[in-house]
């Protein structure tokens, strides 16, 4: 038998890791074999289909086929699944106020500097 199930999102986060180290766009099968296990075509074909859809990947045509890329770096697309999260939630603020009561004393500190930073930056470019 084969290793077993792979928990929900796993496939997905080794499509994306595949194509984010690709260096240009890859076909299905490319990227079946960049991960070098004996997926079903049909499967790996899904997944990108699925990730196009959750707009995470873009494809063009490579022939007869498509071939499929990120929309952005890992850092781009976590910053893309932030706005997607808030920007689905009815009250911003509520989510926001949450979110920061919940950051570690660290992350807090970090926050703190980068709006300190863009404060200054903003005020340095101003008229």
């Amino acid at each position: 038998m084969g290793g077993g199930r792979r928990a929900p999102g796993d496939l997905e986060r080794e499509i994306m890791a595949a194509l984010q180290a690709a260096e240009r766009a890859l076909t299905p099968r490319e990227v079946r074999a960049a991960l070098g296990e004996s997926l079903a075509y049909t499967t790996v074909l899904t997944i990108l289909v699925r990730l196009e859809g959750k707009g995470v990947l873009e494809r063009g045509r490579r022939g007869r086929a498509f071939a499929y890329r990120p929309v952005a770096d890992d850092t781009g697309l976590a910053v893309r699944r932030m706005h997607q999260l808030l920007d689905a939630q009815p009250d911003r603020e509520v989510v926001l106020t949450r979110f920061l009561d919940s950051l570690s004393a660290g992350d807090e500190d970090l926050l703190r500097r980068m709006l300190h930073d863009l404060d200054t930056r903003d005020d340095d470019q101003d008229p």
